[in-house]
């Protein structure tokens, strides 16, 4: 038998169902209940879900269910039941109707004869066949069952009719279970959470449960600071440095005195009014320096300008107010923000 389960046959349960079928604490929906699923995981890494993959045969009514594992949830009092399909599986579905098309339930169903009275005591992988009708549904999961797809079947479709179009019959409904603590990959479901601080991976992002909704992960980003590192140039002297950098954006405030000459700005109605000549002020520490040039506000109290701030981390003042002075011992302060 393709299928095994654990914990399911009265006639003991063999080593190799023990080793083949999924095994301990899975993704909980109450403190004693375990969700349905298929376990992730593929032989590439390019996929979520492998397991229980069906793939139609062209030109035909036949199917084949590729190998997995799973789990599949009684009620509580009854537990779940760790199921492996360590082969492939055939499936052959009923031919069309006539008149109507109709979709067709694949299921992974366990049948207990102690809870549900079927006369059988086995995991199977099994088609439940809907109703054709002009607007056709497909048909309840029975229970202890995880519905894996379903398929469109055509009026008048056949083996000898070009069978079943699988290119388009196919849609998945499989869901996945991880164990406990894990990140469970979203494939179709849209269910809630089953305790606050689960996380999932839906369409590649990253969210965490929080109680009321399924909420974007934010991780915490840290944050630096730093008060050395600069270097001040010639004329200059540090007063205080106080930067902060986080996300890869950097802030900072920085107080230079003046200790050389009384530096003037030229005046108005002269060439370039305002120029001072880049004046190389001091340099950044590295780590705490932008990726390209950015500019920063300066001031001293008396006058405004503007600092150059280059990849390598010198301070260059480029502009000062029209004629006005910085003078000997003046604090002039420079603050700015930019990427790292």
């Amino acid at each position: 038998m393709p299928v095994r389960s654990g914990w399911l046959s009265p006639d003991g349960q063999t080593r190799e169902d023990t080793r083949l079928v999924a095994l301990g604490a899975l993704t909980p929906t109450s403190p004693v209940a375990t969700r349905s699923g298929v376990l992730p995981g593929s032989y590439d890494g390019q996929h979520r879900l492998s397991g229980f993959t069906l793939t139609g045969t062209a030109g035909s009514m036949t199917a084949t269910v590729g190998p997995g594992r799973a789990l599949v949830q009684g009620t509580d009092a009854q537990g779940a039941y760790p199921v492996a399909l360590a082969e492939d599986l055939s499936l052959t579905f009923a031919d069309g109707d006539a008149q109507y098309g109709r979709i067709d339930l694949v299921v992974l169903r366990v049948y207990d004869h102690a809870y549900d009275g079927s006369g059988r005591t086995e995991a199977v992988v099994e088609i439940i066949q809907g109703s054709p009708t002009a607007t056709p549904t497909a048909p309840p999961a029975p229970g202890q069952s995880l519905p894996l797809h379903k398929v469109s079947v055509p009026a008048g479709a056949g083996a000898g009719s070009g069978g079943i179009d699988w290119s388009t019959a196919l849609t998945g409904l499989r869901t996945a279970t991880v164990a406990a603590g894990g990140i469970l990959p979203v494939v179709t479901d849209t269910t809630g959470g089953a305790y606050p601080g689960q996380y999932r991976d839906a369409s590649g992002v990253l969210q965490r449960w929080n109680g009321t909704a399924w909420a974007d992960y934010q991780p915490p980003v840290a944050v630096e600071t730093t008060t050395t590192g600069v270097t001040a140039a010639t004329d200059w002297s540090v007063a205080w440095y106080s930067a902060r950098r986080t996300g890869g954006v950097c802030s900072f405030t920085l107080a230079l005195i003046r200790t050389g000459a009384d530096l003037t700005a030229t005046a108005a109605g002269t060439t370039n009014p305002g120029n001072v000549a880049d004046q190389l002020m001091a340099t950044l520490p590295a780590g705490w320096r932008p990726a390209g040039e950015t500019t920063a506000a300066a001031s001293d109290g008396y006058g405004t300008g503007a600092a150059r701030i280059v990849a390598d981390g010198s301070v260059q003042l480029i502009a000062w107010t029209t004629s006005g002075v910085i003078h000997t011992g003046n604090n002039v302060r420079i603050s700015a923000c930019f990427v790292l």
